[in-house]
């Protein structure tokens, strides 16, 4: 009994100690002043503030909107990624699950640096095509490892039985598989939005004129390499 109580007494300092810096700016979100640790009275001037600043509002605006593609993109590459590699042999599959592992495993700025490198290195302009690339690669790989389990747990013999009913693949694949799997492309696509919205580093490296330094740097060190 004893060590229960230690036991979950542990966890909840953990976790007031992990949450106390959230919770304590929370609270001093509601007051008008702008300094942690100031509080004048109880208001919400702060947050009519952010909505009445342009370049917080259109910086959420095109959040949304890259968070929202990419997700899409991301699920409907996934979702079929992962349907054909079920589907094929186990060769395949291995290979497929191991490359797909390789963005899941990497560091975000592992992944930022090489996008930035190769766009760079074939004179792709920094665009919204660059950021949204970015953010596929990123987001993709979970999708796909949220749709394999629901296939595996799919009964093999429906799509076969679907396909000895009259069904051509693609309607089998539509009103049969699909449905099945569902629950792992929803749960894929919500997890791709919540990655996207939280990124920082790939945004960075990948947007309009994504860390110009970098891309100096090595248009500088090519130019010097050509003359």
């Amino acid at each position: 009994m004893v060590k229960k109580i230690l036991a979950k007494s542990y966890i909840y300092l953990i976790l007031l100690i992990v949450y106390a810096p959230i919770l304590l700016l929370i609270a001093y979100s509601f007051t008008d002043s702008t300094n942690i640790g100031t509080w004048n009275d109880f208001s919400f001037k702060l947050y009519s503030d952010i909505f009445k600043n342009e370049e917080i509002m259109e910086a959420l605006k095109n959040t949304i909107i890259v968070a929202i593609s990419a997700s899409i993109v991301s699920t409907v590459l996934g979702t079929l990624g992962a349907i054909g590699v079920y589907y094929s042999k186990a060769r395949t599959r291995e290979i497929v699950n191991g490359i797909g592992q390789i963005p899941v495993l990497n560091a975000e700025i592992v992944t930022a640096i090489s996008l930035t490198i190769l766009f760079v290195a074939f004179s792709i302009e920094f665009n919204f095509i660059t950021l949204l690339i970015g953010h596929v690669i990123l987001t993709l790989p979970f999708v796909y490892l949220n749709v394999i389990p629901k296939l595996k747990q799919m009964d093999p013999n429906i799509y076969e039985a679907a396909l000895d009913l009259g069904a051509t693949p693609k309607k089998a694949l539509w009103s049969v598989v699909l449905p099945e799997i569902m629950p792992g492309v929803a749960s894929g696509f919500l997890l791709s939005i919540t990655l996207s919205l939280d990124d920082y580093i790939i945004t960075a490296f990948t947007r309009n004129n994504s860390f110009s330094t970098l891309s100096t740097y090595i248009y500088g060190a090519t130019a010097k390499k050509g003359a």
